[in-house]
Parts: structure tokens; C-alpha cells; sequence
């Protein structure tokens, strides 16, 4: 639930641009991409092995979107493995979520997901463009309007952040979102030009002490127990070193140089990547796994 106390505005206006719409934000918003251009991983070759993209794995179909895309876009909208998912991006959270859009009540129109402009926590809060209800970006939980009164709460799908080279090679069928993003854009390598590299530069709650502000996690929220953090760079180093991490009945596997989190029987936890202060803001009683 936002903590409507430390809810600001982040210095940019609503996207409330309709969907498809491939023009820019001239009043300044930060503009969503909906159903970008994509092409197979030889089409990828522009981008450098060692640049970071967010992968997605739906019905068997992956996809990847570049970081610096992302940093430019922090939403886009788009079709994969035959479900309807919306991808914000906060920058300032270092959060790559995704979120099934189809995955409302019958007679619900399948939302938009837009940025709002708001921030909560220094993460960025969403809205629907259909019904324009506000969304807790990090939960998927709808907190205001007519999405709220329904009780949405949107599932979300696994976010791997990895080089572009080791997620193709993990997945050599993987398309990736094309150069200019189906939209004729020349898109920076370094957008942020470095600006949050000193911590957050947006109000946040009490900090959780037991990790620095900015280090990575990969956060697991699942029915059968407790929520739970893995540091990404510690979990890593004891997969590459042989050991096994593992928490509860969830264990984290390495997907290309990323982490991705499975049960006992294969199936997928929906993980995501995000800095600790993020993920220890909105889950403040996470447990925190150790080696």
C-alpha cells in the first residue's frame, strides 16, 4: 500500500498519450513504447555484447529489452508468448517489473500502463490508461480508481537483467527490441549520464541497514512463504563457485549472467531485480538469504 506521506512529484508530467501513439512527449513526459519493433538476436547485432538488457521468458518465447531503451521509455506496453504485459522500468528503484495486463477480472478492459509522473518511496508510480486507477508499481496492486474498487492486483512474470551476449546465447531464439525501437529514435547508450550513482535523489522512508542503499537484489514474493531478497552479486559467486542457493522451497538458478527463481518442479517464481532500499521500503519484513 503507498504511504500517500511520501508520495511527490518526480519533475515530469502524466503520459496520458493514447496507445500506439508514436510521437514524443513535447510537454515532458517520459513516453511509453507500445509494441515496439522487435527482430531476431543476428538483428541485435548493433548492441554490444556486454550491454545489459531486461530478458523475458513467456510460453517459451523470449525477449529482450535493452537497458538503455528502457532508461529512455520506463514503460513499454507488448505482446509476448501470447499473454498482454506491461513493463515499467524505475530507473531510480533500478526495478524492471513485468506485469500480465491480461490478467484482470472478466469485464475489466485490459489496462495501459502509463507513468504517472508520482513518485512513492522513489519509485515511480503507474497508471491505467483505460480507467486512469494509480498503481503501486512495485506490488501491481491498484490504489486508486476503478481498478482498485475491482481489487487488481496484477501478476507479474520473471525479469532477468543479463549481457546481451550470455542471454542470446542462453536463449539463441530470443528476438530483442529493435535499434530504433520501431520508431525511428537514435537512442543514447548512457541516457541517466550517471545520475543516480550517489544514492537515491528522491525522498525514501527508514533505509533497512542490513545491505547498502544501492546493492542489487532479486526479490522472490511468493503464497507459500515469506518474502525474501538474494544480493545478487553473493548469490552469483557461490552458484559460480558450486554451491547452491536456495530459500524455502525457491531456488535461484544463473540465466544468462542474470538470476532467475524456479520450485522444486521447474516452474518459474516470478523474480525481479531492484536496489535494496527499493525492495526493503515496500517489503520491510523481507528475510534476507545468506550463503
Amino acid at each position: 500500500m503507498i504511504d500517500w506521506r511520501l508520495v511527490a512529484r518526480g519533475g515530469v508530467f502524466i503520459d496520458d498519450r493514447p496507445l500506439g501513439v508514436r510521437d514524443g512527449c513535447p510537454r515532458g513526459c517520459i513516453p511509453a513504447l507500445d509494441d515496439p519493433l522487435t527482430t531476431d538476436a543476428a538483428g541485435g547485432a548493433c548492441l554490444d555484447d556486454d550491454r545489459i538488457v531486461f530478458g523475458i521468458m513467456i510460453n517459451g518465447e523470449s525477449r529482450a529489452y535493452p537497458k538503455h531503451q528502457m532508461e529512455t521509455h520506463e514503460m513499454v506496453n507488448d505482446t509476448l508468448g501470447g499473454r498482454r504485459i506491461g513493463i515499467p522500468y524505475c530507473t531510480l528503484c533500478g526495478s524492471t517489473q513485468a506485469y500480465f495486463t491480461d490478467s484482470v477480472p472478466d469485464g475489466v478492459e485490459t489496462p495501459v500502463l502509463r507513468t504517472s509522473g508520482l513518485l512513492s518511496r522513489s519509485n515511480k508510480v503507474m497508471f491505467d490508461l483505460v480507467s486512469y486507477s494509480l498503481l503501486d508499481t512495485f506490488t501491481g496492486s491498484a490504489v486508486t480508481g476503478p481498478l482498485r474498487e475491482v481489487g487488481v492486483r496484477l501478476d507479474q512474470a520473471t525479469v532477468v537483467a543479463s549481457t546481451w551476449g550470455a542471454w542470446k546465447a542462453t536463449h539463441p531464439d530470443t528476438t530483442i527490441v529493435a535499434e530504433d525501437g520501431g520508431i525511428g529514435f537514435v537512442y543514447l547508450l548512457d541516457p541517466l549520464r550517471g545520475r543516480d550513482d550517489n544514492g537515491p535523489i528522491f525522498p525514501v522512508g527508514d533505509v533497512d541497514p542490513r545491505l547498502d542503499v544501492q546493492e542489487l537484489i532479486v526479490g522472490v514474493e511468493y503464497e507459500e512463504g515469506p518474502v525474501v531478497a538474494f544480493a545478487k552479486r553473493v548469490a552469483i559467486e557461490h552458484l559460480e563457485s558450486g554451491g547452491v542457493v536456495e530459500f524455502a522451497d525457491v531456488t535461484i538458478l544463473l540465466d544468462g549472467s542474470g538470476l532467475r527463481a524456479v520450485r522444486a518442479d521447474g516452474t518459474d517464481v516470478a523474480t525481479h531485480e531492484a536496489f535494496w532500499f527499493a525492495w526493503s521500503q515496500f517489503w520491510p519484513d523481507t528475510a534476507l538469504w545468506a550463503p
